[in-house]
């Protein structure tokens, strides 16, 4: 028995996409047996830039630590949040 899929109505914005689907379940609009798996290989994760002040010691031992590590200092800072957040 094949089910009858909703449309799925046009939004003006991301923003009321992402806040339909939220309220919305997608089974009602897409046939998932029917998915294919894909791959994005040159997909890049949206990043923000931040301000963060340091003390100059505490920058300055980061550095030596990324250095022994042969890693740009930024990197292992988000290295080492994500492995912080993790352990939460």
């Amino acid at each position: 028995m094949t089910r009858k899929l909703k449309p799925i109505p046009k939004f003006r914005s991301e923003a009321a996409e992402r806040k339909f689907w939220e309220t919305h379940d997608s089974t009602e609009y897409v046939d998932w047996s029917k998915a294919q798996r894909v791959r994005f290989p040159n997909l890049k994760l949206s990043t923000t830039a931040i301000s963060l002040r340091l003390p100059q010691g505490t920058l300055d031992r980061i550095k030596i630590a990324a250095n022994r590590r042969d890693v740009p200092y930024q990197s292992l800072i988000k290295v080492w949040l994500e492995e912080k957040l993790d352990a939460e």
